[in-house]
């Protein structure tokens, strides 16, 4: 009985979500994340902390 209920759940589901993205105005979630991740990389390349084991020389070479 467990598995025409999961089963009959997905369906119903499936349709739900079918009929609120054809009537509605859903946002596409892909495109909401990347937009998140591109912003997330953007702020954590800005405020990084310099590495405290690097240190460069005076001739350009890096030295730990």
């Amino acid at each position: 009985m467990g598995i025409i209920r999961t089963a009959f759940s997905l369906m119903a589901g499936t349709l739900f979500g079918v009929y609120l993205a054809q009537n509605y105005n859903v946002p596409n979630i892909r495109k909401l994340a990347n937009s998140g991740f591109v912003i997330a990389k953007h702020v954590e390349e800005n405020y990084r902390k310099p590495s405290a084991s690097t240190t460069e020389d005076d001739d350009g070479g890096v030295s730990k």
